[in-house]
């Protein structure tokens, strides 16, 4: 490459650079403008933008350190981070993979037109730079494309991991059940082995097998409880089932989602005064909102029991409130926490891309002197601090899938902080209003059509 090819690509960049507030609002037009994507218009501008000004600069700073060495090598790592910081942090905010990639796609096409317009303005640019530039943003696009898939499939598995543990932990809970089973037949069948003196003597044995009833009590509450927790996670899987297969719509009415909150918290007291634990709740007393009520209603409801089921000491608070355009829910507990060992869970992933979201929300709050709203996570690093029977919680894995699915029927946002010293945090972000689904209009045939193919 000569010096004056590279010379060029600073040309190229340095205009990058200067457009990059039009491309952006390039970027968000054309998406917003996509029938196929709903999530991004619940986003403020600087949530909307998230790790992609980043993303650019590193763009830039490669097309500046063509044709390699030291300086491309750290432009492409720079930007291979920023493009998993940007892919975690959508699977946080409820995006689907298929609005990720087209959001990919519209940012292409804006990149592209505005190198098409720099080649218009300077023919006195090489082709073979123009070239280059284009080819720099296919691999930046391809990258990013596969980056983010990597991140929503490294989040599948970890959701996969979880299901994999609660069924483990249900089929020993079942196998237990069955060896306590086997132990009491054989003791029965020992005892008649030993007393077999005729039918009348079998008939007296039978009616009175040396079997405690204390250890018949036991054992039918064992099995009730086996069979409780077997058949619970079945209709929690029924459920994630349904969420995954697309069967679930969600209904948007207009609610005060302050006396439904209200409600489902006054009807779960009683369950934490039981436990011993206090369930507090602040919001205003009031707050009318676009949504659905039955599915906020069961995200609720999953990770409040949650948090009573899992918290010995303390309880459970829940607050609710506006903030801009959205709306926010937080559930607080003083348990245990949950560890955040890489790859052990869903909950790794939610600590990690609240970590993500709140790096990319700070620099969007100071540019605009404010205050950023997103949880500050707690990433421990000292796993002995965690009671060892929080390494795993039974429906963990099927409970939080459901949340998260939840979450991204609604185009909420889900945030997760955790550590042992301060419990676990919930904070959902959900659009205060929805925009009426656009349907493309079907062409009315005109009187004229429809003759002439009668005629046809």
């Amino acid at each position: 490459m000569t010096l004056n090819r590279r010379s060029q690509l600073n040309v190229i960049s340095d205009h990058l650079a200067s457009r990059r507030k039009a491309i952006l609002q390039a970027w968000r037009k054309a998406t917003e403008a996509d029938p196929a994507q709903t999530t991004a218009h619940t986003l403020t501008r600087g949530q909307f933008n998230d790790h992609i000004p980043e993303v650019l600069d590193a763009f830039e700073w490669q097309l500046r350190s063509r044709p390699g060495g030291a300086d491309a090598l750290a432009a492409d790592q720079e930007q291979k981070d920023e493009e998993v910081k940007h892919g975690l942090h959508r699977w946080q905010q409820g995006y689907r993979m298929q609005e990720l990639m087209r959001e990919w796609g519209h940012l292409q096409l804006c990149l592209f037109e505005e190198l098409v317009t720099f080649a218009a303005r300077h023919p006195e640019c090489e082709r073979e730079t123009m070239e280059e530039a284009n080819r720099q943003l296919i691999m930046l696009v391809n990258e990013a494309i596969s980056e983010s898939a990597v991140q929503f499939e490294r989040m599948q598995q970890a959701e996969a991991t979880g299901r994999m543990g609660d069924l483990t932990g249900a089929l020993g809970k079942i196998s237990e059940i069955e060896r306590r089973r086997a132990t009491l037949i054989h003791q029965a069948v020992h005892d008649l082995h030993n007393n077999v003196l005729g039918v009348s003597m079998a008939a007296n044995l039978l009616g009175g097998i040396t079997v405690a009833d204390s250890g018949r009590v036991e054992f039918a509450s064992n099995l009730n409880h086996a069979l409780h927790s077997v058949t619970s996670m079945l209709n929690d899987l029924m459920e994630l089932a349904r969420l995954e297969s697309g069967i679930e719509r969600r209904e948007i009415t207009a609610f005060d989602a302050a006396a439904l909150i209200t409600e489902l918290l006054t009807v779960n007291h009683a369950i934490a005064a039981e436990r011993g634990l206090f369930l507090k709740l602040t919001g205003p007393t009031k707050l009318s909102v676009d949504g659905d009520s039955g599915k906020v209603r069961r995200l609720l409801q999953n990770l409040l029991l949650n948090a009573i089921k899992y918290t010995r000491q303390g309880g459970v608070t829940v607050s609710w409130g506006a903030e801009k355009e959205n709306w926010w829910l937080m559930i607080e507990d003083t348990g245990p926490g949950l560890p955040s060992s890489a790859g052990e869970s869903l909950a790794t992933g939610l600590k990690e891309a609240t970590a993500s979201a709140r790096e990319s929300d700070e620099k969007t709050a100071a540019t605009a002197g404010e205050t950023s709203h997103v949880l500050t996570p707690a990433l421990d690093t000292d796993e002995s601090a965690y009671p060892e029977t929080t390494r795993h919680k039974p429906g963990e894995g099927i409970g939080l899938s459901i949340v998260k699915r939840l979450c991204e029927l609604l185009d909420a946002s889900l945030e997760m902080a955790s550590s042992a010293e301060t419990g676990t945090t919930f904070r959902i972000v959900l659009p205060r209003r929805y925009q009426t689904a656009r349907v493309p209009k079907r062409k009315t045939p005109t009187a004229t059509g429809r003759q002439k193919r009668t005629k046809g």
